[in-house]
């Protein structure tokens, strides 16, 4: 997977280099997203922007942690021929600083680690995991989530709470 990272109202800090390592880490324990053709979209950006993003497109007038906006459906993507074909745009993430530094800041971990939590739930999102589905859905991205955290050397985000 191509990511196009765009970095806007966010701390000095190598995140296109966290981008890129949750990316790979989540390609590795959900092979769908290890397509080389797919390209992401990663906006590191504020509340503000997420939440008019959030408005627009959800209807929810309030800001939120990670937005992520999927281009291709399930199916689409699973059956993507890796080797042939022009780049396929998997879709875009946009991740709040101000809410992001909070929650960070709530449970007593490093904003990078949040940071990454979200890449890797946006990039599920995009890969067609939903966790407002049904709660076996939930736990099944959650379990993917973990998994791939632990990849980053990221402890389990959900041992205490199930925010995400």
């Amino acid at each position: 997977m191509n990511l196009e990272i765009d970095i806007e109202d966010w701390p000095e800090g190598d995140w296109e280099a966290l981008a890129a390592s949750a990316a790979l880490a989540a390609a590795q324990v959900t092979p769908e997203l290890a397509n080389p053709r797919f390209v992401t979209s990663v906006l590191f950006t504020s509340d503000s922007e997420v939440h008019g993003l959030n408005r627009e497109w959800r209807g929810k007038d309030k800001p939120t942690n990670v937005l992520s906006f999927p281009m291709l459906e399930r199916e689409e993507l699973v059956h993507l021929d890796p080797d042939e074909g022009p780049p396929e745009m998997l879709g875009d993430i946009a991740l709040a600083y101000e809410t992001c530094a909070r929650e960070a800041a709530d449970k007593g971990i490093a904003l990078k680690d949040h940071a990454a939590h979200l890449v890797v739930h946006g990039l599920l999102h995009l890969a067609g995991y939903d966790h407002e589905t049904s709660e076996a859905d939930a736990e099944k991205m959650e379990a993917l989530e973990v998994k791939i955290l632990a990849l980053l050397g990221i402890a389990d985000p959900y041992s205490g709470s199930h925010a995400a």
